[in-house]
């Protein structure tokens, strides 16, 4: 605001066509604090009256008397600097500001030390002596006189700008306004186990946005009825979907979620806000691509993330929203690009590249602001927001008197586009902070409100539009090195360390995958989990990134675990061949398949572990698999049992247990022994009796020498004359022989 001194002070020039000569501030010896808190129209016409009101501080420590507020008009300024420049100036100066406008004043009869009061001041269009067309200064000025200063002098003074367009210029400038939709993230990568999958979130803040009067809420509201492009993040809708249902807040109680109506009624009134605008949707979770350009290019698989993010954008809108939202915009951190950033960003199909005009600067070679669209090679196009316009509501615009000042800077900037060459179309983007507040939000929708009205310098078009205007020729199209990137955005990266992070999750999940029956109630929260790891929200917040970060991990590695061996105490093998049970768990909601486990023994020599099982187990099971082994000797051996993924890779960790061989012991080998010799013993006396027999035949044979081979009944071969089987004589053995062993062994499993 100003302040008026009370030693004369030296004034530097002014930019302008009309600036003077520098001269000395008259003196004053107490300050009053003028605040201009509105002006109305803020770009008015040709009749009309405008209205300046605001606020009078008296920050002295004596009365005011005998004062008056009065309006001044200044000289039109020149350019687009001689806005800026006048937007930073202090004190008065009578041939800058103008002579006060007679006729026109507010008496304030006294203003106590440290008062405020209201002032209103009201003049018509023509007693301003409005001349051509162009952006005037108007200043409201505090005289009169104190005690400390008998005498009358100007004792504070507060300035804005008035844009004057007396008729529509014949090539108006096309205006493209984003309108950012963006928040930070909300969910976690974890869900209850729950056939609903309860999505788990970090905190309930997001309810706040979205009631009535929050940001976000703001934001639809008053962009409904503007004319500017929705630029989304479709992590924000996918987050809030998740908020219409039943969902579970993180903390040591999770309570559950109560905001489901809030949720609700936004996700509707934006569905209708869209209907009528262009929506593009950036890749979800907007990812920090100056970051990914910088740290992330080297490590494996960093980048391709952006491919899904954009998929899952386009999914994500369409699904919600039910509109097919355009994909095909990367917009880097404040627009500030160089080579990398870009390559990054067109590395999943965006290209259109937004910037900014402080990033792809044209060298101070042009004279006007040149149209937005600019080729830059390999088939994409940069979009250069205009810098002023894009910053021109940042700050606290909670305050009436910042917000009108932002105002109607931001009006006399657009007019003065046009003004630089009346005869040149020119196409114009304005990129805002990617989050404004809900007081941000309403000045910029004042100041788009009041172009649209006024409608005589600019015209709308969206995104779309003006990335297909024609270029200028003229307009520089070289991307900046990175020894160009501003230093400060630089300092805010996320580090390599963390892209190697997010490596090691996405390496673990793709071990973990091949195991699940139903693998997208893993994949698809860890994935866009991942994908939020890269946000650009995270800037402000390292702390906060690498928490979630370690969360995101920590709590897939739980999951992994929850599928395991049980632990086997020491087993006893108690014959030649044995069976031995394996257990696995499955602590997890859903089942698990292609498994393989295998049992491997320290002494195969000792004992063969069997052959490797393929498993499944289902969801909230445990499942005993049995593995035949065999024992060659005695003693102990060490077997490992092992899961495998279907890749052949090993799962979790191995398990080893303890085998006690005891059945090739003495006693067997006796009895084992002591059959082989019955069994030899029964062989000799067999053959003795075999022998004998064939001796007394040969003895009792016919002396006539006649044949004695034929048998009387005829029978061929008959022995009827043969000696009976002596009773005490034994049955022949005919039981047969087993290699085999008789049974399994008993197995102790403690």
């Amino acid at each position: 605001m100003t302040l008026v001194t009370g030693v004369p002070l030296l004034v530097g020039l002014l930019q302008g066509p009309h600036a003077p000569s520098a001269q000395a501030a008259p003196a004053g010896s107490q300050t009053v604090d003028v605040s201009i808190d509105a002006m109305s129209p803020s770009a008015p016409g040709k009749g009309d009256t405008v209205t300046v009101s605001g606020t009078l501080t008296n920050d002295s420590r004596t009365t005011i008397t005998g004062a008056h507020v009065g309006m001044h008009r200044g000289d039109a300024l020149g350019n687009r600097s001689s806005i800026e420049s006048a937007s930073r100036r202090t004190g008065y100066l009578p041939g800058v500001d103008g002579e006060e406008i007679k006729g026109h004043t507010e008496k304030i009869n006294k203003l106590e030390a440290g008062a405020s009061r209201p002032f209103s001041l009201s003049v018509p269009v023509k007693d301003l002596e409005l001349d051509d067309n162009g952006v005037y200064q108007i200043g409201v000025s505090v005289s009169g006189h104190s005690q400390a200063s008998p005498y009358d002098q100007v004792l504070g003074m507060d300035r804005t700008f008035l844009p004057w367009q007396s008729a529509d210029a014949d090539k108006k400038t096309q205006l493209t306004y984003m309108w950012p939709l963006i928040s930070s993230t909300r969910l976690t990568a974890e869900t209850d186990a729950d056939a609903q999958q309860t999505p788990v979130f970090r905190n309930d803040d997001l309810a706040a946005e979205l009631a009535p009067g929050g940001r976000l809420q703001q934001m639809v509201a008053l962009g409904k009825n503007l004319p500017v492009t929705f630029v989304i993040d479709p992590d924000l809708l996918a987050t809030v979907d998740a908020m219409t249902k039943s969902y579970r807040v993180n903390g040591p109680d999770g309570p559950m979620g109560k905001n489901q109506a809030v949720a609700k009624q936004w996700l509707h009134e934006l569905e209708e806000a869209v209907k009528s605008h262009q929506v593009v949707a950036l890749p979800f979770a907007d990812p920090d691509l100056a970051s990914l350009a910088h740290h992330g290019k080297g490590v494996p698989s960093a980048l391709s993330h952006l491919g899904p993010a954009t998929d899952l954008a386009d999914k994500t809108v369409d699904t919600i929203l039910g509109v097919k939202p355009r994909t095909d915009f990367a917009w880097p951190v404040d627009g500030a690009i160089d080579r990398s950033i870009v390559d990054v960003a067109t590395s999943a199909g965006a290209h259109n590249v937004i910037t900014r005009s402080d990033s792809l600067r044209d060298a101070g070679r042009l004279s006007y602001t040149p149209t937005a669209a600019r080729p830059i090679g390999g088939g994409n196009t940069a979009i250069v927001a205009d810098a002023q316009l894009s910053r021109a509501f940042e700050g606290d615009m909670s305050q009436a008197s910042k917000a009108t000042h932002a105002v109607q800077e931001f009006l006399a900037q657009t007019q003065m586009i046009g003004l630089q060459d009346p005869e040149r179309q020119r196409s114009v983007v304005v990129a805002p902070q990617r989050m404004p507040t809900a007081s941000q939000a309403h000045a910029m929708a004042t100041a788009l409100r009041e172009l649209d009205e006024s409608g005589r310098w600019t015209q709308a078009q969206n995104l779309g539009a003006a990335a297909k205007a024609k270029p200028d020729p003229a307009a520089t199209r070289q991307v900046p090195s990175g020894a160009s990137y501003p230093s400060s955005l630089r300092r805010q990266e996320l580090p390599t360390e963390a892209f190697r992070q997010i490596q090691s999750t996405q390496a673990t999940l793709e071990d973990f995958q091949p195991i699940l029956a139903q693998p997208e109630r893993v994949v698809t929260p860890f994935g866009n989990a991942m994908m939020r790891e890269m946000s650009t929200q995270w800037r402000d917040d390292h702390s906060g990134a690498a928490r979630f970060r370690h969360s995101v991990r920590n709590y897939l590695n739980d999951l992994t675990t929850k599928v395991h061996l049980i632990q086997k105490s020491e087993a006893t093998l108690s014959g030649r061949s044995a069976t031995i049970p394996v257990t696995v768990q499955n602590n997890l909601f859903q089942g698990v398949k292609d498994m393989t486990l295998r049992l491997t023994s320290s002494q195969p020599n000792r004992l063969d572990a069997g052959k490797s099982q393929q498993i499944s187990v289902d969801g909230g099971h445990s499942q005993s698999f049995k593995f035949d082994t065999t024992a060659n000797a005695n003693g102990r051996a060490w077997v490992t049992a092992q899961l495998y993924t279907s890749d052949g890779k090993p799962y979790g960790e191995p398990m080893t247990f303890q085998v006690n061989v005891t059945e090739i012991t003495a006693t067997v080998m006796l009895v084992i022994a002591g059959g082989v010799l019955l069994l030899v013993l029964a062989g000799v006396r067999i053959y003795l009796q075999r022998k004998r027999a064939g001796n007394r035949t040969e003895d009792d044979g016919p002396e006539d020498g006649s044949e004695g081979a034929s048998g009387t009944d005829g029978n061929d071969g008959g022995t009827d004359g043969d000696e009976p089987e002596q009773p005490s004589d034994p049955a022949p053995d005919t039981g047969s022989e087993k290699s085999e062993p008789s049974g399994s062994g008993e197995k102790v499993d403690r």
